[in-house]
């Protein structure tokens, strides 16, 4: 499997989640199924059923986290020596050269991305344009409603 990459802060979420999962939602899916076991027959109890559907989905992202962490390639940007260009873990102050407004984005793995923090995928079509430029350029990004052009107005590695 291909390595996934993951920042620090990112990394630490996966942690915390698994971590949750496995200390207080699986022991909250062990007690609803012998909660609805006490009730008697199982083959009409609904409140078993979805208490099994529960640790079904649980196990399931733990598995998926797990398999996440196991793959993870964790990025420290305060450790990236690469002479200010646009890189994965980079927050990137971008104005919009159409509108003229001005934005700030952090390029991070799949699972981090949140566009209402300001964090990007590296996959998106926004990071993908701005990989490898540097404070200064002018990056073209292929957007649904046309080419939008950003220049890149300060690279940081936070």
């Amino acid at each position: 499997m291909n390595k996934i990459p993951l920042t620090v802060v990112g990394a630490e979420a996966l942690r915390a989640e698994l971590h949750q999962l496995k200390t207080v939602e699986r022991q909250s899916v062990i007690a609803a199924i012998a909660e609805a076991r006490s009730h008697g027959d199982l083959s009409e109890n609904a409140e078993y059923d979805a208490a099994k559907e529960r640790q079904s989905f649980v196990e399931g992202r733990i598995a998926e986290v797990e398999g996440k962490l196991s793959n993870a390639q964790i990025i420290d940007p305060t450790q990236l020596d690469v002479d200010g260009r646009c890189v994965f873990g980079a927050t990137l102050d971008l104005e919009d050269l159409e509108s003229g407004d001005k934005v700030t984005y952090q390029i991070v793995g799949d699972d981090e991305a949140d566009i209402k923090k300001g964090k990007i995928s590296i996959g998106s079509p926004v990071a993908r344009a701005l990989i490898g430029k540097y404070a200064g350029d002018v990056a073209e990004v292929q957007a649904p409603g046309g080419i939008r052009e950003y220049e890149i107005l300060d690279v940081k590695y936070i």
